[in-house]
């Protein structure tokens, strides 16, 4: 594995590693994937502030021909970007300031058979609350070389149930917009795994 990677769920059926080298090759996966996505379909995507999520998402939805300008969900939990044609809706949700409770008050399962869903912040939270017990999705790894990536963990709390006085301060992020540097381009690596028997196979990218 990678240094700054993340550890992948247990149930993981590939991965395969991208370089991408400025905003161009990022648009270029998305429009990749858009390809092999369609209704019904769970994309999770993971990385640390600044890795490009919202701007990938962005590169999606334009490949996926959706309605409305795609933003980094901070202050709304989910947004429905309608289809412009005959593809699938686009539905985009921040998981970062909630959790499985949270995401059924959001009602994603009604809107899945109609749309790919892209969670942002979502890795061991949505999964299995949206696509059931052994089920299928994609999850996209972005990780900026020049940032050391922050673990979801650190900024969740302690998965591991430890005393609340053993854990490190957290400081409380309110700005999750992408950065200059994001924007301009800068390089990155891209993770992609599959789960489930709907991606057996990886696919060419």
């Amino acid at each position: 594995m990678s240094a700054g990677q993340a550890s992948p769920l247990p149930g993981e059926q590939w991965v395969i590693e991208v370089t991408l080298e400025d905003l161009e090759s990022t648009a270029e996966l998305a429009a990749k994937l858009a390809d092999l996505l369609h209704a019904g379909d769970l994309l999770v995507l993971t990385g640390g502030l600044g890795a490009g999520k919202t701007t990938f998402t962005q590169s999606l939805g334009a490949a996926l021909e959706v309605h409305g300008m795609i933003s980094s969900p901070t202050f709304i939990l989910s947004r429905v970007h309608r289809s412009l044609g005959t593809g699938p809706d686009l539905v985009h949700v921040d998981a970062y300031r909630t959790g499985s409770a949270g995401l059924e008050s959001l009602d994603l399962l009604s809107s899945m058979p109609d749309s790919v869903t892209v969670v942002e912040w979502g890795r061991g939270i949505v999964e299995e609350a949206l696509t059931g017990e052994g089920g299928s999705w994609l999850d996209l790894e972005l990780l900026r070389e020049d940032l050391q990536p922050e673990p979801q963990e650190d900024l969740r709390g302690d998965p591991a149930g430890h005393a609340a006085d053993a854990a490190p301060e957290v400081e409380i992020i309110t700005d999750f917009s992408e950065t200059e540097a994001d924007i301009l381009g800068s390089r990155r690596r891209a993770v992609l795994r599959g789960y489930g028997t709907a991606w057996t196979a990886p696919p060419t990218l």
